[in-house]
């Protein structure tokens, strides 16, 4: 399981995961940075269910877990991956007869399974959560079915790790809160002060379910767990929910999975102890871990320090990071006006002007009376990393206005909810400055550097150089730059080169 030296432009490569609840296989395609899940098939073979009374494997788990490692091989020969990472953890780590199961699995199908140590593990669920979101901080929690692991991360680097058994199958059944909350306490009591954070990255199934049921409870409008946040006091309220419910109460929950509900009950309890023992103000979900981590790592030092938000925007758009001539050439021609305004995400406004870019070739091959709606829809859902829910929502609105100058944007009541008022307006201006770039070139970057646009306090200027106006400044182009005129609340010219500014009449969205 040797991790290559460097990544290929675009490659597929599979990940099957032995844990101590599920066993699953997961086939990836590579677009240097940018990582798609293209199958993904699980297992919840509970193979640490007998862990703590016995010490050993459960029966019935290995069974399970070695009939869908049969399958999970076949499915691997039929696609002939470039790489297969194979990996088992806490269950197969801590039971006494962990290494006769390795040693059947090889037998019996072939796959070579590398039993990762606790600090491994940890490391790799934290590389995960920085290959979702390289922003992340604080303090990242893996929670499997038989252990807790506990990383720093600062700067998009892996700190100090430990595991812990707090893993559901590590305690009695039936659940018992109290069991759980003491457990938890105790084992936190010695690391409080290296593990304190205010701000905690959650990994695992169990906790994905939680943050579900809280979205349900919420009323949230936009279904994707990925780096969707609690703060702290709406954290303990779902939790110290979740614990007051029968089994039965919690499978009648719509949308919530009933294998899941099992140990819901105790992921709540673990997370009431972390909130309270570690200090943390902010839960935030990643729907990225440990088998994204050990893609992560697998990548070369230069594919790793890419902005995975701009690379997965390029590979969405049809074309990877390094092979994206158009959505290069608009960011250089937009940059230098776009500096001049006003920031609305701070320092991030320069990755998603990137981004947008990026994605100005999505939706060409789509019917041109729903392009916009669309493309809407799929950069809204689309599982790309390295963006929060609320830049998740200004990129679909900035693609919709790449395709439109209408004003009645889909899914009002997501929009109204994630994005203020001012952030809404810059990404249809800068939907409508990419609009502009593209007809402006013929979605070529050559023409590009023969015009030139400014934003002034009270104008926005459009220029072409001498002999270039009549091939670059005709009706249809003025009617773009005037529709981003008007979303930035200024006037348009139009010049040429050396002459004097002519205004232009047309004011507002047109066109």
């Amino acid at each position: 399981m040797s991790p290559s030296a460097s990544s290929a432009a675009q490659a597929d490569v599979a990940v099957v995961d032995v844990g101590s609840n599920s066993v699953r296989l997961v086939m990836y395609r590579l677009d240097g940075r940018a990582i798609w899940t293209v199958f993904n098939e699980k297992v919840l073979a509970g193979l640490g269910r007998d862990l703590a009374p016995t010490g050993r494997l459960a029966p019935e788990g290995i069974a399970q877990a070695l009939q869908a490692l049969v399958r999970f091989q076949a499915i691997i020969d039929a696609n002939r991956p470039a790489n297969v990472y194979a990996a088992a953890t806490a269950a197969v780590r801590d039971a006494r007869d962990g290494p006769d199961f390795v040693r059947r699995v090889q037998a019996e199908t072939g796959l070579r399974l590398k039993v990762l140590t606790g600090g491994e593990e940890a490391k790799y669920a934290a590389l995960g959560v920085i290959a979702g979101s390289p922003r992340a901080e604080g303090l990242v929690g893996d929670l499997g079915g038989a252990s807790l692991e506990l990383t720093r991360i600062a700067g998009g680097e892996v700190g100090s790790g430990i595991t812990l058994p707090l893993g559901p199958f590590a305690f009695p059944t039936p659940f018992n809160p109290e069991v759980a909350k003491t457990a938890v306490a105790r084992e936190l009591r010695a690391i409080r002060s290296g593990f304190s954070a205010r701000t905690f990255n959650a990994v695992g199934g169990a906790w994905r379910t939680l943050a579900q049921l809280h979205m349900r409870l919420a009323d949230y409008p936009l279904g994707i767990i990925h780096q969707y946040e609690l703060g702290r006091d709406d954290a303990l309220e779902v939790a110290r929910f979740i614990q007051s419910q029968s089994r039965g109460s919690l499978e009648r929950i719509e949308g919530i999975s009933k294998r899941r509900v099992e140990a819901l009950p105790h992921a709540a309890a673990v997370l009431e102890g972390l909130v309270d023992g570690l200090g943390l103000q902010r839960i935030v979900l990643s729907a990225y871990g440990l088998r994204e981590g050990l893609l992560f790592e697998s990548m070369n030092r230069l594919t790793r320090q890419e902005d995975p938000l701009t690379a997965g925007c390029a590979a969405l758009g049809g074309r990877p990071q390094g092979a994206e001539p158009l959505g290069a050439a608009l960011e250089a021609w937009l940059r230098t006006p776009f500096d001049r305004l006003e920031p609305t995400f701070g320092a991030r406004d320069a990755v998603l002007l990137a981004a947008v870019c990026r994605l100005a070739d999505f939706g060409a091959q789509l019917h041109p009376d729903h392009r916009a709606d669309l493309v809407f829809e799929q950069v809204l859902r689309a599982p790309i990393a390295g963006a929060d829910h609320a830049e998740r929502v200004f990129l679909a609105c900035a693609a919709f206005g790449r395709h439109t100058a209408s004003t009645v944007t889909p899914a009002p009541h997501i929009v109204g909810r994630l994005l203020t008022a001012e952030r809404y307006q810059r990404a249809r201006a800068m939907g409508a400055a990419v609009r502009l770039g593209c007809d402006l070139s013929g979605r070529g970057p050559a023409l590009l550097s023969r015009a030139r646009l400014e934003f002034k306090s009270d104008a926005v200027t459009l220029q072409a150089e001498p002999g270039w106006e009549t091939a670059l400044l005709g009706e249809p182009i003025t009617k773009r730059a005037a529709t981003l005129a008007g979303l930035l609340g200024r006037e348009l010219k139009v010049r040429r080169a050396g002459a004097a500014a002519a205004p232009v009449l047309e004011k507002g969205p047109v066109g």
